[in-house]
């Protein structure tokens, strides 16, 4: 692998784009959360397929489709950056998050639990944390029961984070929003059911939040305990594709700086409500959501409003 562009503040978010040996180009990221310093929580968001198939309204991630990353294409992204500021593999982070999550549906590519796998023996960091977070496609179903395992055998007494992105509880919204078919809210739940065990992080569904986002509480509680799933709510980020389909972000509440109305009545049922709301320059960075590669490989310019503000500059020339 053969970093060549950057973009970004390292005292926020910086994308990576990089040549694989193959020629195929993936992007990765790293952040941090001000004012928490690195020490304490450092986040790398890596891809596992070079674009995605699934094509999601509301992330650039999607639009083509060039196969699966290998094992050890997928571990790179990770050893990069770990180099950079733990060049012995020492990870003394308290929360050293990596999430699944920049180009690609994890759960198409059995190499990432593989990578589950090595990640506890490949670095010495007791703060270790994988996210995956997924839509959950039909067909997928091997690879969670194998993702089950992994997490029994490697990550308990919450070291592991899972993300179902659900965005809508309204079938037909949801299926505009993510256009694959994908597990039902029985069938998340019956996992979600055996994923969690005493002492685990309970599994998040996530709701990026547009202005006419259909969020039923009374849909959800008829489906998803409040002790083993937890909401988290995030604005719908400034990308190339929100802003073409004019789906704009729903992420305020009565008054400047409340939190959404919906964010009530979810807690008055006994759910954990995340805000997950994160620095406005990350939009501009384009670490949210965002895509880099689309453009490149089109040749035009990723710029949008509010998004990929920060030019990616050429590494090594």
């Amino acid at each position: 692998m053969k970093v060549t562009a950057a973009a970004g503040n390292p005292n926020i978010a910086t994308v990576y784009r990089a040549e694989m040996d193959n020629g195929k180009y993936v992007e990765f990221i790293e952040s941090v959360q001000p004012p928490i310093p690195r020490e304490k929580k450092w986040v790398l968001i890596v891809s596992t397929l070079y674009g995605c198939p699934v094509g999601c309204s509301i992330c650039d991630a999607g639009g083509w489709y060039d196969g699966k990353l290998s094992t050890g294409e997928i571990l790179s992204q990770v050893d990069y950056l770990v180099a950079k500021y733990f060049p012995g593999r020492i990870i003394p982070v308290k929360k050293f998050k990596i999430q699944f999550a920049r180009m690609g549906e994890p759960a198409f590519n059995p190499n990432v639990l593989e990578v589950l796998d090595i990640l506890p023996s490949r670095y010495n960091a007791p703060g270790l944390l994988p996210c995956l977070s997924t839509v959950a496609p039909i067909g997928t179903e091997p690879f969670f029961e194998k993702l089950l395992a992994v997490k029994q055998r490697c990550y308990t007494a919450g070291k592991f984070q899972l993300q179902f992105s659900i965005h809508s509880t309204d079938s037909l919204q949801r299926d505009r929003l993510i256009p694959v078919k994908k597990w039902d809210f029985d069938t998340i739940a019956h996992y979600g059911t055996r994923f969690y065990t005493g002492g685990d992080r309970k599994i998040t569904l996530n709701f990026a939040l547009a202005v006419d986002s259909v969020i039923s509480v009374k849909e959800l509680i008829k489906y998803f305990d409040p002790g083993i799933f937890t909401i988290k709510l995030t604005p719908v980020n400034p990308t190339i594709r929100a802003v073409n389909k004019e789906i704009l972000n729903g992420m305020k509440g009565d008054t400047p700086g409340d939190e959404p109305p919906v964010a009530r009545k979810l807690r008055d049922k006994g759910y954990d409500v995340i805000l997950s709301i994160g620095e406005a320059e990350e939009n501009k960075i384009g670490s949210n959501c965002g895509q880099y590669i689309s453009g490149f490989r089109e040749g035009k310019d990723s710029t949008v409003e509010g998004s990929y503000q920060y030019p990616l500059k050429t590494i090594g020339k």
